[in-house]
């Protein structure tokens, strides 16, 4: 009898120790960081890999002065949903999401994780927003947001927040009632139809235009969607002009887990440790590598979940049900 209970005793100690092991940042339990699937899976494998490394080294060493001892992964799971489900399942600790992924799981899941940063883009004028414009072909007699009333209109997707919701949110501001809507699906398309005039207007995303030294002599380079028909129509610049350009929204967020341990001391103080890791990380040659790489981005700027509430506003507006989106991976 006696043996037995010595046994039983020693079984319960092995299985309180491997429970107790599992704690996010343990051998059996690393802090993972999920990437939503939005670009080449194997490059983000190669350059989370990176970030997991350099992370894993700072926060150990913040936490117990030397380079080991909090684990951290990547991983890229293969569908949006299942990104925004792993925050609720708790497999996820830090997911680099679209806003769409984030305000679904934030707001509709209920699920405990808050936007901490998101990507600044620009060369020389880094911003960390995003907006949407509106085109036209020169010579349409479209030369303000008022004459696009009853006008044809190609938009990309309604789950486009760029080539929708943002331009949608402007036309209503401004009380215009366009003519005939399309969707093209993607934001070439847009500016072909535009161009070809099939179209009288187009909404697409904006981003500004940037100097750059080409034979010793500074050009402004293209950089909002116009740019991507460039070599089927070169004089695309000339040919589509830009109406409008609807108001700036968040850029798409970073974002942490909230209940990463029961003990709120030990929360802050892990929280505190990988967002000043993700920060250094980002101003490494591997970290911008990594940046461009996932969001064509050249750093990170420091952001709330207050900062997406126009955004909500704007989803509200423009009727986008976003679990809907979410299941179909549109951006």
């Amino acid at each position: 009898m006696r043996v037995l209970s010595v046994s039983l005793i020693a079984v319960l100690g092995i299985l309180s120790s491997a429970c107790s092991e599992r704690v996010v940042g343990s051998k059996s339990r690393p802090f993972t960081m999920y990437f939503v699937p939005s670009v080449d899976a194997e490059a983000l494998n190669t350059h989370g890999a990176n970030l997991a490394t350099f992370v894993s080294q700072k926060v150990s060493q913040e936490l117990y002065g030397k380079d080991e001892g909090f684990f951290v992964k990547t991983a890229v799971p293969t569908s949006y949903v299942a990104v925004v489900e792993a925050i609720g399942t708790k497999k996820a600790d830090f997911v680099i999401f679209t806003t769409y992924a984030y305000i679904l799981a934030k707001d509709i899941k209920g699920y405990p994780i808050d936007a901490v940063y998101t990507v600044l883009r620009g060369e020389h004028h880094p911003k960390a927003t995003t907006a949407g414009q509106i085109i036209t072909r020169a010579g349409s007699g479209i030369k303000k947001i008022e004459d696009l009333k009853g006008k044809k209109i190609a938009f990309v997707d309604p789950a486009s927040l760029t080539g929708f919701v943002l331009p949608t949110k402007l036309l209503n501001d401004n009380k215009i009632t366009v003519g005939e809507t399309v969707f093209a699906q993607k934001h070439d398309n847009v500016v072909t139809m535009v161009y070809q005039g099939q179209v009288d207007a187009g909404a697409t995303y904006y981003q500004d235009p940037e100097m750059k030294n080409e034979g010793g002599k500074e050009v402004l380079v293209l950089k909002d969607a116009r740019a991507r028909v460039l070599t089927q129509f070169p004089d695309v610049e000339s040919k589509v002009s830009i109406v409008a350009v609807t108001p700036e929204v968040p850029g798409e967020p970073w974002a942490i887990r909230t209940n990463l341990f029961a003990d709120q001391d030990m929360n802050e103080k892990v929280r505190k440790a990988v967002l000043n890791a993700v920060s250094e990380f980002a101003k490494t040659a591997d970290g911008k590598v990594l940046l461009d790489q996932v969001a064509t981005g050249v750093g990170l700027q420091a952001i709330t979940d207050r900062d997406y509430n126009l955004v909500r506003e704007m989803v509200k507006e423009a009727q986008v049900n976003i679990e809907q989106v979410i299941a179909g991976q549109k951006r």
